[in-house]
């Protein structure tokens, strides 16, 4: 990019800042009952996201300090011969280890978050099923005292 196509940019987001856009999905049509929207998953691409999530938290968590040490050591050495550097090679190794173990946090949470999702789904599946044959049982019930 140009310097000049930048400050152009940068005059044209300046002329436009006094107004605002919002940005949104067409209205729906058919009221309540109409069609909701095309997002769709199945239990299948909640596995999927939730195995992705376990995996990258494994692979995460073998890998993700291996350069710690060798890291560490540089900064005590470079800090030792007062090199400004050292410090900050220790506040850059502080700030990869904070961010790896949110980044961790994170896919724990994901991972366990849809396993916590399917085991209540498939709690709500089998009350459904129950209170549904039940009805079914109770519906029987009335039938048969109908017919005499």
């Amino acid at each position: 990019m140009a310097w000049d196509e930048w400050d152009q940019l940068k005059a044209d987001a300046a002329g436009n800042s006094a107004s605002m856009r919002l940005n949104q999905a067409p209205g729906q049509s058919g009221g309540a009952g109409g069609p909701q929207g095309d997002l769709r998953v199945d239990q299948q691409d909640l596995a999927a996201v939730g195995n992705s999530a376990f995996k990258l938290f494994e692979h995460l968590g073998r890998s993700g300090r291996d350069a710690w040490s060798s890291s560490q050591t540089a900064a005590k050495d470079l800090t030792t011969q007062e090199f400004e550097l050292g410090s900050a090679l220790h506040r850059v190794q502080e700030r990869w280890e904070k961010s790896l173990q949110s980044l961790l946090d994170a896919c724990a949470h994901v991972s366990n978050h849809l396993d916590y999702t399917k085991k209540a789904h498939a709690g709500d599946e089998y009350f459904i099923a129950t209170t549904v044959s039940s009805i079914s049982t109770l519906d029987a019930g009335f039938d048969e005292g109908t017919k005499r």
